[in-house]
């Protein structure tokens, strides 16, 4: 597919060979622009159903050559139809899109899987990333599908182990960082800037972006080609709520749909520059320089596309806001015992989101709202273990049991 790279601020535009992140002019985020009328041509949207589920079922809208893809067959992932969460917040319609079921257990391998195809693609041996967990895995997975070395730069101390060792078990090489994941995007942008043989694969990179898009189109799809009125997603670095905005305006764009959802992201307390700056009406965030959440993957001060992430925000007339920790412990919580979904607490930011802006007027109740939880519990279940207490031991036996389960007696007819 012909495409081009073109500057958010400046405009400035690149050819799809050359490895550049961001503007070599004024240094701003770079996106991928198409010829939608060129795509409009020849896409038939009758054969996605026909194709096998996953990112690559929309490959006429992907940057890159399908036929040579490294895939783990990602997304496809269900969406969830919420009905005793609902409830209980009292909003109809809440859905949940289950990220947690990709193949390293978080959307990163959306991403991952289209940056690495482009990597191989650009002639690159080795790949790299700063991350607070999840991307790392995802890059250490599909590097080792690949065949080619992954380097992770990590902050020390501040990354899951459930993350931690999947990079670990995938052969990457672990560089770890005193400082936070701020520090650790820094050195690695310095790193791959001076190794033009090391293809950096963070979100600054836009053809992680094309990838991480594909979401929107799979939601368009199980509503039955519609689109939500609100989408609730986490944001740390700020790449998915763009992302997903660009996918629904692809789908806009192409004359598929006629209207799009607000863009509702959720920070947490501790590390929210982005709603600051949305709150005051700032067009810079403030970084925060000692980000602090029990949300991990979202531990970010100084969020790297938090430029696009306001622009999804004011484009759709949708909205930012913090939670706290505790609100999102519940959050995980009430969404695994009222829906049986496990998922990490960045996750779960989203699901408090949702039931801080129902209390505030955000939502209406008959809104259809689709919630994003990016990724699986099982990715940080030390969070479990430290904020719940374990039961008692008891010993073996009838009566004891009766005594500590105090079940109900059993009426024989």
């Amino acid at each position: 597919m012909r495409h081009s790279l073109q500057c958010i601020n400046c405009d400035k535009s690149y050819g799809p060979k050359q490895i550049v992140y961001t503007c070599e002019e004024c240094g701003g985020l770079l996106d991928v622009r198409y010829d939608y009328e060129e795509i409009g041509k020849s896409l038939d949207v009758e054969a996605w159903p026909k194709r096998p589920e996953g990112v690559w079922r929309y490959r006429e809208l992907l940057p890159v050559d399908s036929s040579g893809a490294i895939t783990l067959m990602e997304g496809g992932t269900s969406l969830q139809t919420c009905r005793r969460l609902g409830q209980e917040i009292g909003i109809q319609r809440v859905y949940v899109k289950n990220e947690g079921e990709n193949p390293t257990g978080s959307f990163k391998d959306r991403g991952m899987t289209v940056g690495i195809t482009k990597a191989l693609e650009l002639g690159a041996k080795v790949v790299a990333c700063a991350s607070t967990g999840n991307t790392s895995a995802s890059l250490a997975a599909y590097a080792a599908k690949a065949g080619i070395r992954a380097i992770v730069f990590i902050p020390s101390g501040k990354i899951a182990l459930g993350k931690l060792s999947q990079a670990i078990a995938h052969g990457a090489e672990i560089v770890r960082m005193k400082g936070n994941f701020d520090d650790a995007l820094r050195t690695v942008l310095e790193f791959t800037g001076s190794h033009s043989d090391v293809y950096l694969l963070n979100s600054v990179n836009p053809y992680r972006i094309e990838g991480q898009k594909t979401l929107a189109f799979e939601v368009y799809e199980q509503l039955g080609r519609m689109l939500p009125d609100i989408l609730v997603l986490p944001v740390g670095n700020a790449g998915n709520i763009s992302a997903i905005w660009k996918g629904f305006r692809d789908l806009k764009e192409l004359g598929l749909v006629d209207r799009l959802p607000k863009m509702m992201g959720i920070q947490a307390e501790g590390a929210a520059p982005i709603v600051k700056a949305f709150r005051e009406h700032r067009a810079e965030i403030e970084q925060v320089d000692h980000p602090e959440t029990v949300a991990t993957a979202i531990r970010i001060g100084a969020p790297v596309s938090w430029k696009k992430a306001l622009q999804a925000v004011h484009d759709s007339n949708g909205l930012v806001e913090a939670v706290s920790d505790k609100e999102i412990l519940n959050a995980q919580r009430d969404i695994a015992q009222l829906e049986g979904l496990f998922i990490e607490p960045a996750s779960a930011a989203s699901i408090a989101g949702l039931r801080k802006l129902n209390a505030m007027g955000k939502i209406g109740k008959d809104e259809v709202t689709v919630c994003v939880a990016t990724g699986h519990g099982l990715k940080d279940p030390d969070i479990i273990i430290k904020n719940y207490e374990l039961p008692p031991e008891v010993d073996p036996g009838a009566e004891t049991l009766e005594r500590v389960l105090k079940l109900p007696e059993v009426m024989l007819q």
